[in-house]
């Protein structure tokens, strides 16, 4: 009971930081570009694939609801996109392979979770998206590789067990 309970309030502080995040924009011509991916890349490292991609989804809502919702119910599309984006990155993560799992969520939010918007906004939009988003992807992809490497380093969470701190 103790253990879900940690990883309760785990899963809580990153959804929290999520949605901090989200409040640091890229000033971009869509509003829901920020650092919200970052705290969701490291819960999906350190806690797993679940927690992750929950963090990533309600991350990304935050983001667009802050941002005044630009691309309506879309959105939601979106955040189920984060949640895979994140859930396959912890996955990758969790194999060992980690330079992959970084690489792998550059190239799937930068240029695949974009590709279904063709369909809807036109090509022109979604060739305009890669230049911000490949600036906020890295920017969320360098903060979360500092953040785990210096708490992995520090041995605050072994086996993915959340130690008493």
């Amino acid at each position: 009971m103790i253990r879900d309970t940690k990883r309760l309030a785990a899963v809580a502080l990153f959804v929290s930081l999520s949605v901090l995040g989200s409040l640091l924009k890229l000033p971009t011509h869509i509003g829901s570009i920020a650092l919200d991916s970052t705290p969701a890349l490291v819960a999906g490292a350190l806690l797993g694939r679940k927690e992750g991609a929950l963090v990533a989804a309600v991350g990304h809502l935050s983001s667009a609801w802050l941002g005044g919702f630009q691309l309506g119910p879309l959105h939601w599309f979106i955040a189920l996109e984060m949640g895979v984006l994140v859930y396959s990155f912890s996955l990758l993560f969790q194999l060992g392979w980690r330079k992959t799992a970084y690489f792998f969520f550059f190239i799937g939010n930068t240029f695949l979770a974009p590709l279904p918007f063709i369909f809807v906004m036109g090509s022109a939009f979604v060739i305009a998206l890669f230049p911000p988003l490949a600036a906020g992807t890295i920017a969320n992809v360098a903060a979360s590789f500092v953040v785990v490497s210096a708490l992995l380093r520090l041995g605050i969470f072994k086996q993915r067990k959340i130690n008493d701190a």
